[in-house]
């Protein structure tokens, strides 16, 4: 997930061969931006290309997209990218990736989670991508991005996952931490040291994030779930006591042994209205 291999030219395809020591079903999509071939990308398109990516926006169209190939392309190399694979899903219809992308930054090497989601034709070519990460690892600052999926009123999630989004919406801090395995943990947009493990870890990082008055409510969008891992996509519209203006992101939750959570890992790129909330909690007499 979620270009086909078939395209790429024969000397590419040898070197993917030769990487993963098999010959590959889909390559991964950082793999394919990288190998510096637009027409196998355009080519795993089943209709026009679509990409949806927190920096541009929306990029539609054969030459839109041919463009974004060699800007992303260009932006890693020169940043001495290198790719860490996470987690990857791939079903008929759907699917997604996740990684940690180490980069060059102004002060240093940076570690950057992304997580890609794509809809797909049932011959696997694709419908879009969608793109998930926070830019406070570049930039140091978050940036509102507006909803990429609506919601579907629709929507259940299944298990763990249901009940974890139950609890995370009410607020309900031993119901959350129910939900995880004993070592589980959660991954903050962030990633590097932005991580909370077992119950110690788990119940600090939540009591925070519940500080606002109340828990966080999120509009589901779409869910890719292969019964181990489940990727959620939705909008954040109220934190605590606060509205907030819709923004797009994406969790995804792997089931440990037990079925509970072994691990939460979050892409948005919110700004939480905590910072407020402890002050007004200082001022109080």
């Amino acid at each position: 997930m979620p270009w086909v291999p078939e395209l790429f030219s024969a000397p590419v395809r040898q070197e993917f061969e030769d990487r993963w020591q098999h010959k590959p079903t889909a390559v991964p999509f950082f793999d394919g931006l990288l190998a510096g071939e637009i027409d196998p990308l355009l080519g795993s398109f089943a209709g026009e290309p679509e990409v949806h990516d927190p920096m541009r926006g929306r990029v539609r169209g054969a030459d839109a997209f041919a463009a974004f190939v060699v800007e992303i392309g260009a932006w890693l190399r020169e940043r001495n990218a290198v790719v860490e694979d996470v987690e990857r899903v791939a079903r008929q219809r759907d699917g997604f990736e996740e990684v940690i992308l180490h980069l060059d930054g102004d002060t240093g090497r940076v570690a950057l989670p992304v997580a890609v989601t794509a809809s797909k034709q049932p011959d696997t070519r694709l419908n879009e991508l969608r793109m998930y990460f926070s830019g406070w690892a570049l930039s140091g600052h978050h940036s509102l991005r507006p909803p990429v999926l609506q919601p579907d009123p629709q929507l259940r999630e299944s298990d763990v996952v249901g009940d974890y989004q139950q609890a995370l919406a009410a607020g309900d801090l031993d119901a959350v931490l129910a939900a995880f395995e004993p070592d589980g943990y959660a991954r903050e947009p962030a990633g590097g040291g932005h991580i909370h493990r077992g119950a110690d870890g788990l119940r600090a990082f939540y009591e925070q994030l519940f500080s606002n008055g109340g828990g966080i409510r999120l509009e589901h969008c779409a869910v890719i779930d292969d019964g181990r891992a489940c990727a959620l996509e939705y909008n954040v519209v109220r934190w605590g006591r606060d509205d907030l203006p819709p923004q797009a992101g994406v969790a995804v939750y792997v089931r440990g042994s037990s079925g509970r959570l072994a691990a939460a890992r979050i892409y948005d790129d919110v700004d939480p209205p905590l910072a407020a909330a402890a002050a007004a909690r200082l001022s109080q007499p």
